[in-house]
């Protein structure tokens, strides 16, 4: 049965945890892994917990914006997408606040700091 599009931005009003295919920038291999979004706003970003080093996810996603965003659950469906890796101190202040509330987490500074950060537009 098909995904409606209804089904698909009922699906991206809430976060929760999908996977996301990103071209490996070394070897060029597809590299899937399972990571959290969050809706804030209207807006679809992907963070994570903060680590001092980059993931690679996110360094892969430097090397090529373009990736696929994997709704599973209720509404599976693949989404071609186009990730804005978010350096700017005053922006990730302003977007982390809400991501930490969600991870009950209270060192924002840290997350401001260490946490990669994206924002999501669907292609």
């Amino acid at each position: 049965m098909a995904v409606t599009k209804e089904a698909i931005e009922a699906a991206l009003q809430r976060g929760h945890t999908i996977d996301i295919t990103t071209r490996g920038r070394r070897s060029g291999q597809p590299r899937r892994l399972e990571i959290v979004f969050h809706n804030i706003d209207g807006r679809i970003y992907i963070s994570g917990t903060p680590y001092p080093r980059k993931r690679r996810w996110l360094l892969n996603l430097e090397a090529d914006p373009h990736f696929n965003f994997h709704l599973k659950g209720r509404t599976s469906a693949d989404l071609p997408a186009t990730a804005r890796v978010i350096d700017d101190e005053a922006e990730r202040r302003a977007i982390l606040p809400h991501i930490a509330r969600a991870w009950n987490r209270n060192d924002l500074d840290r997350m401001v700091r260490y946490s990669p950060l994206i924002e999501v537009t669907f292609d």
